[in-house]
């Protein structure tokens, strides 16, 4: 599989203004001013190939979106290099435009007082595509996304599902090869959720669109994604499939009971660590490799009506991920990126 994304070295650096408070605070900024240098993304390195959906996870802050708009050519890099399809983003040359797509959640293309439609005719001749083109395009993406009878409604009436369907299919229009895809979910709900994720695959598996996507919802990433990439504190504490993600990170499946009697907590600490215990249901963490011989006495000892063996949540996985490189020292964080 060839790369069509490479990044070597790459790094994003802020100076940050600091001011004291108050009137005497401004007045010695205009005089000295202080800044501190902040780095958003610290030295990251990684190649992805055409075809491929990349889940690229991070907290709040940890470099996720500066890393997507260095690869789009909104941010210039402080060092490193960027290859994308082969052009180097930060030139923003028009046929890379072309074959690219930047989707933020959290922020709108649509002309909030008019149709629709109206800001998808826009984008036709923005992106200088032909009006036999346009209306195949547009008939495509309304019938995988269901727009039918919302393009022509004004974009302020339309729901919050509606509109991100719409945005979607706005920044889809010219057909890019890569899309860099930051919370496209957010603020759905679980049916919207899936509509949305549903019509990702589809378009990745109908154009064979290499796709990057950050999302807080897991389900996102465990629906779309094999591959994962872990970033914290900007550098890159993860790359691999997310299966190798959840065995090497959660040593431990979660076993969930549904009790005929209620049982003491203690009872159950005798078996392993009881996670939760809410009347006739408990939840315990088990190693992986004593997970037959503790069901099996479970079974046997406790008057138990249904078992289930069961993985981490992925949120526990990485959430454990996190906390254990920011015990590491640095030099185990290079190892691990």
């Amino acid at each position: 599989m060839s790369a069509v994304i490479k990044v070597r070295d790459l790094r994003k650096e802020y100076q940050v203004h600091h001011k004291e408070g108050g009137f005497l605070g401004s007045l010695k900024s205009l005089v000295n001013r202080r800044y501190t240098t902040v780095t958003a993304v610290d030295g990251v390195s990684f190649e992805i190939g055409e075809g491929e959906i990349v889940g690229f996870l991070g907290p709040n802050g940890a470099g996720k979106t500066t890393t997507l708009k260095m690869l789009s050519g909104l941010l210039h890099p402080s060092t490193g290099n960027v290859s994308v399809l082969g052009y180097e983003p930060r030139q923003r040359q028009s046929s890379f435009l072309r074959s690219i797509t930047l989707v933020m959640g959290q922020k709108q293309q649509l002309a909030w007082d008019l149709a629709a439609v109206d800001s998808f005719l826009l984008n036709r001749v923005i992106y200088d595509i032909p009006q036999d083109v346009y209306r195949q395009r547009l008939g495509e993406l309304s019938e995988m996304l269901s727009l039918q009878q919302v393009l022509n409604r004004p974009v302020r009436k339309l729901s919050l599902g509606e509109r991100m369907k719409c945005e979607l299919a706005l920044a889809l229009l010219h057909q890019p090869k890569i899309l860099f895809l930051d919370e496209p979910t957010i603020g759905l709900d679980i049916n919207m959720q899936r509509a949305v994720r549903d019509f990702i695959a589809a378009y990745n598996q109908r154009y064979r669109a290499t796709i990057m996507l950050t999302s807080h919802y897991m389900d996102d990433v465990e629906a779309l994604a094999q591959r994962v990439m872990v970033i914290d504190s900007g550098r890159i504490a993860f790359d691999g499939d997310l299966a190798r993600l959840i065995a090497e990170q959660s040593p431990k499946k979660v076993l969930r009971l549904k009790l005929a009697t209620p049982q003491p907590a203690e009872r159950l600490r005798t078996y392993a660590e009881l996670r939760q215990l809410d009347d006739l249901e408990a939840e315990l963490l088990v190693e992986r490799s004593r997970v037959p011989d503790i069901a099996s006495r479970l079974l046997a000892e406790l008057p138990i009506i249904d078992i289930a063996i069961e993985e981490q949540a992925i949120e526990d996985v990485i959430g454990s991920l996190f906390k254990s490189n920011r015990t590491r020292p640095a030099s185990s964080l290079d190892e691990a990126s």
